[in-house]
């Protein structure tokens, strides 16, 4: 069994990795419920790019220099976004809400790009890269549109809106599927209903544990 940080590594500075399942698709491909619904499972921790963000502390040098680019619109670079990450990670740790010794952590937004994964390559280990795909661009239109529209986000029901970020998707995020390769990742569609979505993630995750030799009825 591939040995996963405690609590009281973590806090000393020993560096092991979380044992860490990406849930990875482009926008609207319903990365985020998957990875909300998956978190609610005993064992796994969710983390979205969202949370990281969200839970800033605006009274820090990080949480300054994030409102520094955010203010303006800018993209937050790469290096920023994953010491972002760290602390999150670490609050959660220290919280208990995320106990690495026991849980798998479950992504979803970040890594973005080749970049970012190899600057959390330190910290993680990816055992799978669950790629939900939609093929369909119209369907993803299509969702991004409703719930746009659901969450009075009406500037993201923009249709030239939505195309730019499936463009960004298509030129910076939808490389990590080569970088990983196609041994690391499990295509799932996710056209299906969230359900079935859902229960194909945990049939290749259960299998990931089973080859792992990690998974029995005590562990599970």
């Amino acid at each position: 069994m591939i040995d996963s940080p405690t609590t009281n590594d973590i806090l000393s500075g020993v560096s092991l990795k979380y044992r860490t399942y990406l849930i990875f698709g482009a926008p609207g491909s319903g990365k985020g419920t998957q990875g909300r619904t998956l978190g609610s499972i005993p064992r796994f921790f969710h983390c979205a790019c969202g949370d990281v963000f969200r839970s800033i502390d605006t009274r820090t040098s990080l949480g300054r220099a994030f409102v520094e680019y955010s203010s303006k619109g800018q993209l937050v670079p790469d290096e920023l976004t994953v010491e972002l990450w760290k602390v999150r990670i670490q609050h959660c740790v220290e919280a208990h809400e995320f106990k690495p010794d026991i849980d798998f952590l479950v992504l979803d937004g970040i890594p973005r790009n080749v970049h970012q994964s190899k600057l959390l390559e330190p910290f993680i280990e990816v055992r799978k890269v669950l790629h939900l795909s939609c093929p369909d661009r119209s369907k993803l239109v299509a969702r991004l549109k409703k719930r746009a529209i659901k969450d009075n986000r009406f500037d993201d029901a923009n249709e030239e809106v939505i195309r730019k970020r499936l463009e960004t998707y298509e030129h910076e995020s939808k490389p990590l599927l080569a970088y990983y390769g196609q041994d690391m990742t499990v295509p799932i569609d996710a056209t299906e209903p969230p359900v079935i979505v859902l229960n194909t993630i945990l049939t290749a995750i259960t299998k990931d544990r089973r080859n792992a030799g990690e998974f029995s009825e005590q562990s599970a």
